[in-house]
């Protein structure tokens, strides 16, 4: 039985994230990969030039033929960037009751430009993300959400608990931004945490890296691993593919997608 992930995100010309990062992951990870595309960034390693918006209708209708033909067996959510988009993948998620939803609240490209509009924000803590299965922040991102620095685990277990009291099922705040040598994710369901650790690389290709990581959870959640067992499994992805990232480019490389595929 074919297992099928759909991504919600923003087009990146450079390849390295959006779309493209979840398509290579979905793939490399035995899913069959879909999209709905909320816009189109002219981008590569340096940074991102423009944006070019899709219709919010034409989200929500990309989202709609694809559950209705091929169906859905887990979903994730990027780059939103207006708050009518958002409010049209919201209703497109209770109105298909789609399940398995992972909502990476994407703000910034690793560049620092902005990928969420301010007004589109509090649409997305109000509307989208009581409807996520597992909410999956940066340590920036989670700044953000909570109001609050976050400097080191206990600040992230902080951050976990309000974000989660915000209506998800559960929430993983990353600790790549961390200083160390570890990098240090933080699990919380409600009820308990988990620190899923890993080696921090030293690297500056590190574009795409929580795209990839999101996509993989979504991956392995359709193929019916567990939520916790998901996120392990995709931090050990994660890993691989920083330690394997590809020095492309005059700024930040890309992830290797398809090292798992030579192991």
């Amino acid at each position: 039985m074919v297992r099928k992930a759909l991504t919600i995100a923003g087009s990146d010309s450079g390849g390295g994230a959006g779309i493209q990062a979840d398509i290579k992951t979905f793939t490399v990870l035995g899913v069959y990969g879909m999209c709905a595309i909320t816009s189109v960034t002219v981008q590569n390693t340096q940074g991102v030039s423009y944006v070019v918006d899709m219709p919010a209708q034409a989200v929500y209708d990309q989202i709609k033929v694809v559950v209705e033909d091929i169906g859905v067996d887990a979903c994730k959510t990027g780059m939103l960037s207006r708050e009518d988009i958002t409010q049209s993948v919201a209703k497109a998620i209770r109105e298909f009751k789609l399940t398995n939803f992972v909502l990476d609240p994407v703000m910034r490209a690793k560049s620092g430009d902005p990928l969420l509009r301010q007004s589109a924000r509090e649409t997305l803590i109000k509307e989208l993300l009581p409807l996520a299965t597992l909410v999956t922040p940066n340590i920036p991102e989670a700044e953000e959400l909570c109001g609050f620095s976050i400097k080191g685990i206990e600040d992230m277990e902080k951050a976990c608990k309000h974000i989660h009291s915000l209506g998800c099922s559960a929430v993983v705040v990353k600790g790549g931004h961390m200083e160390g040598d570890e990098a240090v994710d933080v699990f919380y369901d409600g009820t308990s945490f988990e620190y899923f650790r890993g080696r921090l690389v030293k690297t500056k290709n590190t574009h795409g890296t929580g795209c990839t990581f999101s996509s993989a959870i979504t991956a392995y959640l359709a193929k019916g691993y567990a939520l916790k067992s998901a996120v392990g499994k995709a931090k050990e992805y994660i890993q691989g593919a920083i330690e394997h990232s590809l020095p492309l480019g005059k700024g930040h490389g890309p992830l290797n997608h398809m090292w798992i595929l030579k192991t």
